[in-house]
């Protein structure tokens, strides 16, 4: 019988009284559906309602749940990174505590682990936000897919990555622009990826934190980063790209196991 790789889950809330006891439960129960053995890891980012108390009473019932918690707002970015570094997992995906994506959705394509280190979910039915919401969107997509060379549908869903790789690479956005840095700087390094549907589901109570002046400073500041560290300083990409040795995309480049170095066999 095949592994399955070991996942954590990072579930970053900020005020998510009303929806995060679902997105805990859901995420278990998924686990459980796919026989995962995962590991919950809500980031608490600065709430001032009862997130922390539903958070905690759950997590005398289901030893697979772990709360790290920011004494103000980090930042989507920020707390994903910082239950990255909590994880001792093989792969690391992201879902946030407003319950609006689905861990069925998202861990159905799970077994694709085995080919690429980047599994990257976009929205099929995109008809379930507000049209305003859908041409932000379009336009973000635009403009980052022609600024950098990349192809994507979607960039701010539920991205499962490989840890090994995740955590070489450089990062600086706290906000919303993370998800789209991390790709484009794991793509452009040359890490295999596939993209694959996904069905949002309506969020139960409240609105989304996205779209903030605050939120659109720091996707700016961040885009400009990236703008300055791909062409300018040209450190990502080019002719002198260094695959993890752990990694799948490395494996593959082996066709043959006798091909493949004793440091990267296991």
């Amino acid at each position: 019988m095949k592994r399955v790789p070991t996942l954590s889950v990072v579930m970053p809330c900020l005020n998510e009284e009303e929806n995060i006891e679902a997105a805990m439960k859901s995420t278990l129960a998924a686990f459980d559906r796919y026989g995962i053995e995962g590991r919950l890891i809500v980031v608490n980012d600065g709430s001032t309602d009862k997130t922390r108390d539903i958070v905690c009473q759950l997590m005398t019932r289901d030893s697979r749940l772990t709360l790290l918690e920011h004494d103000k707002p980090w930042g989507v970015g920020a707390s994903f990174w910082d239950g990255v570094k909590q994880s001792k997992d093989e792969y690391v995906t992201i879902f946030p505590g407003d319950n609006e994506n689905s861990p069925e959705e998202t861990l159905a394509y799970f077994g694709l682990t085995e080919d690429v280190d980047i599994i990257i979910p976009f929205i099929h039915n995109s008809e379930i936000r507000a049209r305003w919401r859908r041409i932000i969107s379009s336009c973000y997509r635009f403009i980052i897919n022609v600024s950098f060379g990349t192809s994507l549908n979607y960039m701010n869903g539920t991205v499962i990555y490989s840890t090994a790789v995740l955590k070489e690479i450089q990062h600086y956005s706290t906000g919303f622009f993370y998800q789209a840095e991390t790709l484009i700087r794991l793509i452009r390094a040359g890490y295999l990826y596939a993209e694959v549907p996904h069905f949002l589901q309506r969020r139960g109570f409240g609105q989304t934190k996205a779209l903030s002046l605050r939120s659109l400073w720091n996707v700016t500041r961040g885009y400009f980063r990236l703008i300055w560290d791909i062409h300018v300083l040209r450190k990502i990409g080019g002719a002198n790209l260094k695959i993890n040795e752990t990694s799948t995309t490395y494996r593959r480049q082996y066709k043959n196991l006798n091909q493949i170095p004793m440091s990267a066999r296991t």
